[in-house]
């Protein structure tokens, strides 16, 4: 999983539109059977992963492994992005359904890109920045005097000053050092930088397991000064959503029975992980589906989006002049596509 996929799939994905190239299957079994579904037994559909296979993914391979996609109708491939991406393959046609972030797909369709999120993967960011301890870091606003290391990103880099402002320090004291895709844990231990964004699903886990001594500021603490988002989502076309909807809502309700699985038996995603990808660090995975199993959906159904998370982070991107153009907010995503019961957010409209 890289931990940068966040901040740079917005350039990536812009970049790759107009082009199209063919990705490399990762995964095409499915066996058993689903009697309630719908949808016609011949049907073929391709997911795009936003990555490499991880644990973000689990519920896809789940519901892959168990036969569920067969049962209902649907005869899927799970293929990594390649050249082309997630988001421009949905535009284009080139896959049914694609693995994305917020961002990403707000930015697609300020574009013109027909593309909508059905589905949150994770129910709220997993983000942190981290520090080797000896610098001491604690707050956002002992970043300051400190090297950010990214990207260059325009998302890293308003998410950055925004923290270290609201906690009362000086953003224009934070050095952004543009780093590239480097090993996050080699160049905090180089000292290439002194404090670095990762996911804490598998980034912190890799860390934990390598016994350095860091600290952390967690997104989730100051979501008083940054807003929630998801990441990672689930998303299709408007092509789809208009002329196939059956294939949406089976696609969609098998996929959450993956993740309800991955929820309640951590293992059991791990093993549809690592069989699909067994060049995956075992412990690695093993902990990271543990870790997940307890954010997918810790209030709730999985898949649930909040138009409240929708409109506060794209109000973000506007007022931080990442978002150059308006966007319908509430044609990017929705609900209707989950599986019936469970409670939805008292703020959804979707």
């Amino acid at each position: 999983m890289n931990r940068r996929m966040s901040v740079l799939i917005v350039a990536v994905m812009l970049a790759a539109c107009g082009g199209g190239a063919t990705s490399a299957e990762q995964s095409t079994n499915a066996a058993t059977t689903m009697p309630e579904a719908g949808a016609d037994a011949s049907r073929a559909v391709t997911v795009m992963l936003d990555w490499t296979p991880n644990t973000n993914h689990a519920g896809l391979y789940l519901a892959q492994r168990n036969g569920w996609y067969a049962d209902a109708g649907l005869d899927v491939t799970i293929i990594q992005p390649g050249e082309q991406g997630g988001l421009p393959a949905l535009a284009s046609g080139d896959a049914d359904f694609a693995v994305s972030v917020q961002e990403a797909l707000t930015a697609a369709r300020a574009q013109g890109a027909p593309v909508v999120s059905v589905a949150a993967i994770i129910a709220s960011n997993t983000s942190s920045l981290v520090a080797l301890a000896a610098t001491g870091i604690e707050t956002p606003a002992d970043l300051a005097g400190h090297r950010y290391g990214g990207f260059g990103g325009d998302l890293e880099t308003e998410l950055v000053r925004t923290l270290v402002e609201c906690d009362g320090g000086d953003a224009d004291a934070v050095d952004f050092v543009d780093v590239g895709n480097v090993d996050y844990r080699a160049g905090l231990e180089r000292d290439f930088y002194d404090f670095v964004w990762i996911f804490d699903g598998w980034d912190g886990i890799r860390l934990e397991e390598a016994g350095l001594d860091i600290t952390s500021v967690r997104f989730a603490d100051y979501f008083d000064c940054i807003p929630d988002w998801y990441t990672p989502l689930l998303a299709t076309s408007e092509r789809m959503v208009a002329e196939e909807p059956q294939v949406v809502r089976d696609f969609v309700a098998a996929t959450a029975r993956g993740y309800e699985q991955a929820i309640d038996d951590p293992e059991a995603a791990a093993d549809a992980l690592l069989a699909a990808a067994p060049e995956l660090d075992e412990e690695l995975v093993r902990a990271s589906a543990a870790y997940l199993a307890g954010h997918y959906a810790p209030d709730g159904r999985w898949g649930v989006q909040d138009a409240a998370i929708w409109e506060a982070f794209t109000a973000f991107l506007r007022d931080g002049g990442i978002l150059q153009e308006d966007i319908d907010v509430d044609a990017a995503w929705t609900n209707d596509f989950l599986p019936a019961g469970g409670s939805a957010s008292p703020t959804e409209t979707g």
